[in-house]
Parts: C-alpha cells; sequence; structure tokens
C-alpha cells in the first residue's frame, strides 16, 4: 500500500545550521520517496537561526522528490510560530495516512500536535534528543516545566514516538513516568560513499577530530581539559560551527592550558569533504554530556575511523557490542588516560579501519532501514497501540 505521509518539521534543509536533525529528516523523507515509492510532504518554515532561508516561502517545492512547503514563522528560535503552517495543516490533514513531528518544544510541533488532538488524528513524534533528561533538567526554566506539567505532558501522552536509541527511550519513560507506544530504530545517515580499502593516517602525531556543532551540550572543556600534560604526541583538529562567544572561550581556555599550538580550528565542513577529513584521523572524540544518536559517530565509523564517547551518546551500546572503539567517563583524568591507552591500540585501531566500513553499510543500508519505518507507519495505520521493538536485535 501506498502512504501519504506528512513530516511537520520546524526546519528543512538547506537549513544546515541546526546540524545532525536537519540531514536527519531530509534523508527520511528522500528515502521514504526512492526506496518506498509514497508520497512524501513536509511542513516546515523558513527557519535558517537568526535568519530565514533565501526561498519562496508558502508554496510547495519540489526538492529530490519530497514536497516541501517553507512556511513563514513570526517568531525566530526557538518557538518558531507560523500561522500559515497550522492552517494548512488543519485545512489538508484529512489527506495524509501518516503525520509524523519532527522534535518537541517548539511551537510548530507542539501546535500541530493539539489540532491533530482536535481532528482525531493519530500523530507519531520523533525528539530527535528534545526531550532527554540533559536537555529537560539542565535548559528548562521554571515556566517550561510548568507548560510541561499543564499542557506538554498531556499532549506527549497521546503520541506515538519514534526513537532512535535505547537511550533516548529510556530518557522519555523517565520524563513521562509512564510507558508509552514506542518504536526505536536508527536515523538514516550518509555514509561514505568510497567502498574502497582506505590505510591509517601516516602522521606520527597521534591525529585526533571533533566533528560536531560547538556547543556547551559537546563536552569540548573536558577534551581541552584532558589534553593538558598528555604523554603522547597529538593533534587535535576541531571542525564545527557554533555561536561566537562560546568558540572564543573554548580558544582561550587552550591557551590557558598552553596546547593551543596542537590544536587546528577549521570550521563547519561542508559535507562534500566530510569523510575526507574523519578519514585524515585516527579517532573521533565526542565527550558529550547527551546525544540521544549521533550521526557523526556513523559517519565517522563508516570511513574506518575509530570512536571514543561517552555512555551518554546515544550510540554507546552499538559501539561496545561491535567493538568499534571505547567509552570514557564524561571526566578530563579519564579521557587522557583513554586517549593514551587508545595510542598504544595501533592493531586494533587497523582492525577496526578494516571492518567498520562494511559493517556500517550493511546495518545503515537505506533501503532496509526504509523497509522498517514502512513496516512502522503501517502498523500505526493498524492502530496496535501495544506495539514496540527494540532496535537492538538489528544492532
Amino acid at each position: 500500500m501506498k502512504l501519504n505521509i506528512l513530516l511537520i518539521t520546524a526546519s528543512y534543509k538547506p537549513a544546515y545550521i541546526y546540524g545532525g536533525p536537519t540531514m536527519s529528516v531530509s534523508q527520511l523523507a528522500e528515502n521514504l520517496v526512492e526506496f518506498g515509492g509514497h508520497a512524501v510532504s513536509v511542513y516546515t518554515t523558513t527557519a535558517n537561526g537568526k535568519s530565514e532561508l533565501d526561498i519562496e516561502a508558502n508554496i510547495c517545492h519540489l526538492v529530490n522528490g519530497v514536497n516541501v512547503t517553507y512556511f513563514d514563522r513570526i517568531t525566530k528560535d526557538h518557538s518558531h510560530f507560523s500561522p500559515k503552517l497550522y492552517i494548512a495543516l488543519w485545512r489538508n490533514i484529512h489527506r495524509f495516512d501518516i503525520i509524523h513531528l519532527q522534535a518537541w518544544w517548539h511551537l510548530v510541533s507542539v501546535l500541530s500536535a493539539v489540532i491533530c488532538i482536535f481532528k482525531n488524528k493519530t500523530f507519531i513524534l520523533s525528539p530527535r534528543g528534545t526531550l532527554s533528561n540533559y536537555s529537560f533538567n539542565n535548559k528548562t526554566t521554571f515556566l517550561k516545566k510548568i507548560f510541561h506539567n499543564l499542557v506538554g505532558k498531556p499532549i506527549l501522552l497521546r503520541a506515538k514516538f519514534l526513537l532512535t536509541s535505547e537511550k533516548e527511550q529510556d530518557d522519555l519513560i523517565s520524563l513521562l513516568k509512564k510507558p508509552v507506544p514506542c518504536f526505536v530504530l536508527p536515523n538514516f545517515v550518509k555514509t561514505s560513499p568510497d567502498k574502497t580499502d582506505r590505510q591509517m593516517p601516516s602522521s606520527a602525531s597521534f591525529e585526533l577530530l571533533f566533528l560536531s556543532r560547538i556547543e556547551e551540550k559537546k563536552g569540548l572543556e573536558f577534551l581541552l581539559a584532558a589534553l593538558h600534560n598528555c604523554q603522547i604526541p597529538y593533534k587535535l583538529t576541531i571542525a564545527g560551527s557554533g555561536q561566537k562567544h562560546y568558540v572564543d572561550s573554548l580558544k582561550r581556555l587552550a591557551q590557558s592550558l598552553k596546547i593551543q599550538q596542537n590544536i587546528q580550528w577549521i570550521g563547519h565542513v561542508k559535507d562534500e569533504f566530510k569523510f575526507e577529513v574523519l578519514n585524515q584521523h585516527h579517532l573521533l572524540i565526542l565527550p558529550s554530556y547527551d546525544e540521544n544518536f549521533a550521526n557523526v559517530v556513523v559517519e565517522s565509523l563508516s570511513v574506518g575511523t575509530a570512536v571514543l564517547i561517552t555512555p551518554n551518546v546515544g550510540l554507546a551500546d552499538f559501539i561496545v557490542k561491535h567493538n568499534l572503539g571505547w567509552l570514557c567517563a564524561q571526566k578530563s583524568e579519564d579521557i587522557k588516560s583513554k586517549i593514551e591507552y587508545i595510542f598504544t591500540q595501533t592493531q586494533q585501531l587497523k582492525i577496526i579501519r578494516s571492518i567498520a566500513p562494511n559493517l556500517i553499510d550493511t546495518i545503515f543500508k537505506a533501503e532496509n532501514l526504509t523497509s522498517k519505518y514502512i513496516s512502522y507507519y503501517s502498523t500505526t495505520l493498524g492502530n496496535d497501540k501495544d506495539h514496540k521493538i527494540n532496535v537492538s536485535d538489528n544492532f
């Protein structure tokens, strides 16, 4: 059965400023069209950080086979109030078999969920990290907590959830304090197109890489502190962009630790160069406070570059199960000792370089994932409220 699917998201490509979620949602939409043959529409806004996308608003654009409408927004990050989007949803909701909301807290998802409830339409929500213990307890104001308890939680209890990891599932149940219908499937991630054998970097220094948005959640302070008095020859490349004041504070920290001479800040890396950068390093490090999934871990492994991540990263269990890297506590002392230890593990780094690309290609193959998403959507249409699948069996 061919489905008519509507994805609702506050931002959509080319708004790459929002990082991994933008890429994941667009790949979901495009793969549903390419490998499933389904009709996919996207309702989104012109959001592009503090500015707006340079694209004609409020009309449908065909973007790689997907019908995308970018609606005007009246307020900017992180509320994204867009009356024209809500009006379009109210008028057209009956046309769609599946309504799939992306992320939470912003008004695009919250008010769209309200419309679904008024229209008695089942809706799916993928929180994409916005309902984690970290995001709720560390960046939530008192008024936001009141809103959650009085308004948000009752709405969420009407949703069905499509999650990206067991960690995200545990966080959600902890937050809602009630069991909810969940389905766990990994993100679609674009992996390296080059399937040839890859060699380890020839540099005598241990080539370390951080590649992500530069923000407090990523725990870069712990990594910089870990490199102070590190007892091996190393170089660290920091690839990504962030708020200038925060990036500047990290650069000052590096200077105070006297490690700035070993660090290269290369800014945002475009997609066409990402895999080349990953391939040039021995180890990707992601010392995050919280990641519901972490696309960059899959991207790194797709070229064979091992990873060092905290247990707070959604893919941590996957890394341990397949021995594709190492876990570290979010403490500078532990990160330092792990880096020094991994430096000695030349053979294991070579093994990961050899086996990881094929493993990643098999597990995250777009055709296979698409069929699993469609299976879930079809189950949702059957209104099976108790249906629950755990992705760990696939990993």
